[in-house]
């Protein structure tokens, strides 16, 4: 599916660069309910405009989609009523994204990975994950994974937490999209499977 860029804008709301609020030592503070227990975000660590918050939004997606802004390295997730939830996130290197449309096929919580075949043909060191690794602090997709499919067939891309929180922001995946574990988790509560994912590359 095409999406223009034109058809989608996003109105930004007014941030002060480097304030911290209330709600973001809320956000990113320490989850010891977990499988695997995170500690607190130091949010220095983290961008102000990174962070998660409640933003103005003007697309025409209905409440409950996902829209994937490569470009602008954000994640949207629809509330309706002009408002949506604004993630930053890391994207694919150029030339190994997701373009278009798919659908939340499955989730998982501290998801196992095991590199495609193509991963590995692009950098060999991951030959020997070619078993898989178990879930877990140490695992690339971090502490929740959204697997996107189309057709009803698994597109091996997914939406997915991180244990590198410094490349929240950047273009440096095999075409995944990261974000911060905390945020993951958020987003992982409230898209259920079969919510639809737009993916905007330019």
């Amino acid at each position: 599916m095409d999406i223009s860029r034109r058809s989608f804008i996003i109105g930004l709301p007014l941030v002060v660069a480097g304030c911290t609020t209330g709600s973001d030592f809320a956000n990113y503070s320490s989850r010891p309910d977990e499988r695997f227990p995170l500690q607190a975000m130091p949010l220095d660590r983290i961008k102000p405009e990174l962070r998660r918050q409640e933003v103005a939004y003007t697309g025409g997606e209905a409440a409950g989609t996902i829209v994937v802004n490569t470009p602008q390295r954000r994640l949207y997730y629809v509330l309706g009523g002009g408002r949506a939830i604004r993630y930053g996130i890391g994207v694919g290197r150029e030339g190994l994204a997701l373009s278009g449309g798919a659908t939340v096929g499955r989730k998982a919580e501290w998801p196992s990975w095991t590199p495609t075949q193509n991963m590995i043909r692009r950098d060999p060191r991951n030959r020997k994950f070619a078993g898989g690794v178990p879930g877990g602090p140490n695992n690339p997709l971090g502490a929740r994974a959204l697997y996107l499919y189309r057709g009803g067939k698994d597109t091996m891309f997914r939406i997915h937490g991180t244990n590198q929180p410094n490349s929240i922001g950047g273009a440096v995946s095999s075409g995944c999209i990261r974000m911060l574990n905390h945020d993951v988790i958020d987003l992982y509560s409230r898209a259920p499977v079969g919510t639809r994912v737009v993916v905007i590359q330019a």
